[in-house]
């Protein structure tokens, strides 16, 4: 670990107890942890590396408790799982990756809302945690400020979700006035000549939102404003009474042809009886 730093972890043992390293982290980045420095104990047993060791966070966190022995599955809470080949820095590896997962209830873990654990992972990095005696807090002291020339800046903290909804439907609302500036009332059926038809306006925002803070939610509204006026009025009108002449005209002609071919149905009928009744007669 030495000869190979790493800008994601720091550890080093205590002169007196080699079996215990205290550890600082950085929060995976894209995740609510982002920015923190998170620190920890790591108690390694004296059958190492053929037993697994065991990790406690000593930086509030709001995914797993502090000065308690967390159940990790590189933790000695499953010897099954553990594997000789592992080392200290296999394990902070393994520890980062575990911080953004669902906790599932499992012992020593945490389930804060996110906008929390965001608020907790700025505040870690303003003092290294009190922990133990003099030799223990130099140690953490000394970790810390080599974390904190790792650490990237601050990410911007994003409002929550609800307020983001609740400032997106003011915004929407505010849209509605948009045809009647300076408190004036809306268009109605008076409306000068140059009014326009089917005036719409759409007020649409977009708002960044942490990817793990919950469901983006974007809303918009328009509003349509139909108004007739001026010289249109005429042209409609004459429009249609030019129509209904129309169908007038239509309707007669119609009328006209369905008496022709009644006429013609009857005459062929009364032909058709005179023939049959021979009475011939009659039927040029």
């Amino acid at each position: 670990m030495q000869s190979n730093p790493s800008d994601d972890f720091m550890s080093l043992p205590l002169e007196e107890n080699i079996f215990e390293w205290q550890f600082a982290i950085l929060g995976p980045r894209d995740s609510e942890f982002e920015g923190g420095i998170y620190h920890g104990r790591i108690q390694l047993p004296a059958e190492y590396p053929f037993k697994p060791p065991s990790f406690m966070l000593l930086t509030p966190n709001g995914r797993f408790e502090t000065q308690t022995k967390i159940c990790l599955s590189i933790s000695n809470h499953h010897p099954e799982h553990w594997q000789p080949s592992w080392s200290v820095r296999t394990a902070l590896v393994a520890l980062i990756a575990f911080m953004p997962t669902n906790p599932g209830g499992a012992l020593g873990s945490l389930d804060y809302p996110k906008e929390e654990r965001r608020r907790l992972a700025i505040k870690s990095r303003e003092a290294a945690p009190v922990y133990g005696n003099g030799e223990r807090q130099n140690l953490i002291n000394e970790i810390h400020q080599y974390m904190l020339s790792k650490v990237p800046a601050v990410p911007e903290l994003q409002e929550p979700a609800s307020l983001v909804e609740k400032t997106n439907s003011n915004t929407a609302s505010e849209a509605q006035q948009i045809n009647a500036p300076n408190g004036d009332a809306p268009p109605s059926e008076e409306a000068p000549p140059d009014a326009q038809v089917g005036r719409a306006a759409e007020d649409v925002h977009e708002v960044r939102v942490d990817a793990g803070a919950g469901r983006l939610q974007v809303s918009f509204r328009a509003a349509v404003a139909i108004t007739r006026g001026g010289p249109a009025e005429p042209n409609l009108r004459q429009e249609r009474a030019m129509v209904g002449a129309r169908k007038s005209m239509d309707d007669r002609l119609l009328t006209w042809a369905a008496i022709g071919l009644t006429v013609a149905i009857v005459a062929l009928l009364v032909k058709k009886f005179l023939k049959n009744n021979g009475i011939v007669g009659y039927l040029d």
